[in-house]
């Protein structure tokens, strides 16, 4: 009885010793999941810096500048010929040179203001000369023009516009060996020539010089060629009035020049 009460006692302790070695073995199994815990948290944190910066380069590029497709100035320099009409047909003989100088302001792509100095020949006929009893003569025109100008894009290479606005016109000239009587009544080329201010020639012979100032209006069309350089070359009409004192001005260049 007491052999077997020993043999119990002992398969009983010896089942706590193995109970008990087992156990120390599998708690330190079952501690590695916990320590991967503050890593697995690192990119969560990380989020919110990774989701700004696409936001950031979104509005920066919202914010950047349109380059601009025209040029904010332009000038420009041409020479042509004169084609007269009304009065000045009449006293002026056609083909006189003009030469002229501008430069406009752009405030867009197809707006913008031009101003243009245009000097002018205007030779007389002879008939004129005939009226006048002069041997020869010089006569030229000044202008000065203030336009609004409407650009047409055709191609890249190509394009059209037109101007409009007021003009100031300053014609001037002289006779030369002029053998009119003063106090002679004026015929008709006297007072368009500006020097008759009434039925007679003035006695003090100023009649030989001209100087006349008028306002008046022009229009004009042009087209534009652009060259690789980025010079570009144009054609333009235009018809240009001007009058003062019952006399008129009436000349249409047609200009050939540069624009840059």
């Amino acid at each position: 009885m007491i052999g077997k009460f020993a043999s119990a006692l002992a398969f009983l302790s010896l089942t706590v010793l193995l109970g008990a070695r087992g156990f120390s073995q599998a708690t330190p199994a079952a501690q590695p999941p916990s320590t991967p815990v503050p890593t697995t948290q690192e990119p969560a944190t990380q989020q919110p810096d990774t989701g700004q910066e696409p936001a950031e380069a979104e509005s920066t590029s919202r914010r950047r500048v349109k380059p601009r497709d025209y040029k904010r100035w332009v000038y420009n320099v041409g020479l042509g010929a004169n084609l007269d009409s009304g009065d000045t047909k009449t006293y002026v003989r056609e083909g006189g040179y003009d030469g002229t100088a501008g430069v406009a302001r752009n405030a867009n792509k197809y707006l913008g203001l031009r101003g243009d100095f245009i000097f002018s020949d205007l030779p007389l006929r002879q008939s004129s000369l005939a009226l006048a009893q002069a041997q020869s003569a010089s006569s030229y025109l000044l202008s000065a023009t203030l336009d609004p100008i409407i650009n047409v894009p055709v191609t890249r290479e190509w394009g059209a516009y037109i101007l409009f606005g007021p003009g100031y016109y300053h014609r001037f000239g002289t006779l030369n060996s002029d053998a009119a009587v003063p106090g002679n009544t004026c015929n008709a080329f006297y007072k368009w020539w500006g020097s008759c201010p009434s039925v007679s020639l003035p006695l003090s012979g100023s009649f030989t010089t001209s100087s006349q100032n008028q306002f008046g209006y022009n229009i004009g069309v042009g087209a534009t060629r652009k060259m690789p350089s980025g010079v570009e070359l144009y054609g333009e009409f235009r018809l240009m009035h001007g009058s003062a004192n019952g006399t008129t001005t009436d000349v249409r260049p047609i200009t050939i020049g540069v624009r840059w």
